[in-house]
């Protein structure tokens, strides 16, 4: 992915070190960790800070697929890990807080012991109570084409690299729950034809409506709350001590994923756009009406089962994805409704 444009003094310092050798950055990196204790110090939203989510999501990245010019050695240079650690900590207590917010309260069995069936019984209850804004209906009823080409901008921080943050957990996991994982995983990389992928589905649907398709193409144009959300899955990925935090988040993104993307596919119909464009919708509502079940109950309701202290943080992973999920969409339909756009930077209008 290419740098993207600073947007404060952490990743203004974080980009000139990282454009350096990882031998040649000694005061640099002391500086840098500096920095960003101030910045962690003195933000009232860690969530909505600008800075510190681009930050946060670049340093992700080198785990990734690397960004342009950037030496992989940095990747686990000990001194970014640090800095890294040190966005993270502040960044998963708002997470914590705003997921318990979103749970309300849940109905957990007396004893404290729950099936694999249980547990996604109370999955499908979180994602049965999700009463928050619907950007799927606003799209399928009402979204212009501006506002549908906003929309594929947002989603592409994530779905132009779909299913990767979650396959960190496959080596974290063992026997069903990881034979699960896999199994979906299979789904998300298109079964062996790359052409199949649900990244490149994706891709075809922004070329379908003149967008560019290379990933991080619209880094600059996303606000924080949308680097947030992919944050939050490489958070819990690249944590081995929160793997139950992701089979969580996977569960309730396929449980809350195959009548928005219905929708989402009538909306871009309702604009004249054929299969080239919908099918990456249209397959979704197919996947995830299967993926919901073995991820329900294999993958977090097996874990939880095989290791009963991860239940609390299965509930995190699928609460947090919620809060997070609900605040951006509060964003995207408050800026569509007033008129204005819901990114920084303007794409090209729409042909």
């Amino acid at each position: 992915m290419r740098i993207p444009e600073t947007r404060g003094p952490l990743s203004s310092a974080l980009f000139e070190v990282l454009a350096q050798a990882p031998d040649s950055a000694g005061t640099e990196l002391d500086a840098l960790y500096r920095l960003a204790a101030g910045q962690v110090a003195g933000t009232a939203d860690i969530i909505g800070d600008e800075d510190i989510q681009l930050a946060l999501f670049c340093l992700y990245e080198l785990h990734y697929s690397g960004l342009d010019g950037v030496s992989d050695h940095w990747e686990w240079e000990p001194a970014v890990i640090k800095v890294r650690q040190l966005l993270e900590e502040p960044f998963e207590v708002a997470l914590r807080a705003a997921a318990q917010q979103a749970a309300g309260t849940l109905e957990l069995p007396v004893d404290g012991a729950m099936s694999s069936d249980q547990v996604a019984d109370v999955l499908f209850g979180l994602a049965g109570k999700d009463t928050g804004p619907s950007v799927s209906r606003y799209v399928a009823r009402k979204a212009t084409l501006d506002q549908l080409r906003e929309f594929l901008v947002h989603k592409s921080m994530y779905q132009l690299k779909e299913a990767d943050p979650h396959t960190w957990a496959i080596p974290r996991l063992s026997g069903r729950p990881k034979a699960a994982l896999v199994e979906i995983q299979a789904d998300e990389y298109g079964g062996g034809r790359p052409e199949r992928m649900h990244s490149a589905l994706f891709a075809r649907t922004m070329r379908g409506l003149g967008l560019d398709d290379n990933y991080g193409a619209y880094v600059d144009a996303v606000p924080a709350v949308s680097l947030a959300s992919v944050n939050l899955m490489s958070l819990c990925g690249l944590n081995r001590r929160l793997r139950g935090a992701i089979t969580g988040h996977l569960a309730i993104y396929e449980m809350t994923s195959s009548q928005p993307n219905r929708f989402y596919g009538n909306g871009f119909r309702r604009h004249g756009f054929g299969a080239d464009v919908t099918h990456y919708f249209d397959e979704h509502v197919e996947a995830d009406a299967v993926h919901e079940q073995i991820a329900g109950r294999d993958l977090a309701g097996g874990l939880v089962e095989a290791e009963p202290e991860l239940l609390a943080d299965v509930l995190f992973g699928a609460t947090a994805v919620m809060a997070i999920d609900g605040r951006l969409s509060a964003h995207l339909l408050s800026s569509w409704e007033a008129g204005t756009s819901s990114l920084r930077a303007a794409v090209p209008a729409a042909a």
